[in-house]
């Protein structure tokens, strides 16, 4: 019995080029600028300490710290500071109108039909909460930010480790197999599967669902029965 849904965005909800080939592209183009407007901000500095730290760099130095987020940036990697600092200037973009975030489109009308069935929904991205919470105010089917119950990012552990969502159950407070967790990467479903949640592998055309999946594998959001 499902009592409630834990989704990832990219590819799950929403097109991986979105991020990619929009939001990567805004956050590298207006780093240093971001940096250099926000440079007495604590929570701007408390992440860049945080880039510091793990890049083992200076604290005050800007220029290694801006290239290092740059290199993240290229990398795609899924550091926390990062997307914290991404999120603090993709907020900017989406409210000077730059762009709106692209969801599939039966998403918006499954995610509403699940919660007028009473199904809570949460979301499990490499994002930052806060850029979550942004993707999903301003999206391209208006604000779906109301559906969601809670959110959760690399704070809470890596998205390929099983301990990640145990936690995750345990703070929504549902047994993990309560909890269907949807994506499109088959080792956040392997993770989520050992740690006993129901899964299901969103295969968007043209990718098709192999024939020996372990996971139950559908093309698009209405596709699922719960």
């Amino acid at each position: 019995m499902t009592r409630a849904i834990l989704t990832d965005i990219e590819g799950t909800t929403s097109s991986v080029s979105f991020v990619k080939d929009v939001l990567f592209p805004y956050a590298r183009d207006h780093l240093d600028a971001f940096v250099a407007a926000n440079a007495a901000n604590p929570e701007v500095d408390r992440w860049l300490a945080a880039t510091a730290q793990e890049a083992g760099l200076a604290p005050d130095d800007v220029p290694g710290l801006v290239a290092t987020l740059r290199r993240w940036i290229d990398e795609d990697r899924k550091a926390t500071p990062l997307k914290a600092l991404q999120g603090m200037i993709w907020e900017a973009g989406y409210r000077a109108g730059a762009y709106r975030a692209h969801v599939y489109p039966e998403v918006a009308a499954q995610l509403r039909a699940w919660k007028a069935q009473g199904l809570p929904l949460y979301v499990y991205s490499s994002g930052s909460v806060a850029a979550q919470k942004l993707f999903f105010r301003h999206s391209e089917a208006g604000d779906l930010s109301v559906l969601f119950d809670g959110h959760f990012d690399t704070e809470i552990g890596a998205k390929r480790e099983a301990s990640s969502y145990a936690r995750i159950a345990a703070a929504i407070g549902l047994a993990p197999q309560d909890i269907l967790f949807l994506s499109d990467i088959v080792e956040e479903l392997d993770a989520a599967s050992s740690a006993g949640l129901q899964t299901i592998w969103l295969c968007r055309p043209p990718l098709q669902c192999p024939a020996d999946s372990q996971h139950p594998c559908v093309g698009d959001f209405d596709a699922i029965a719960v």
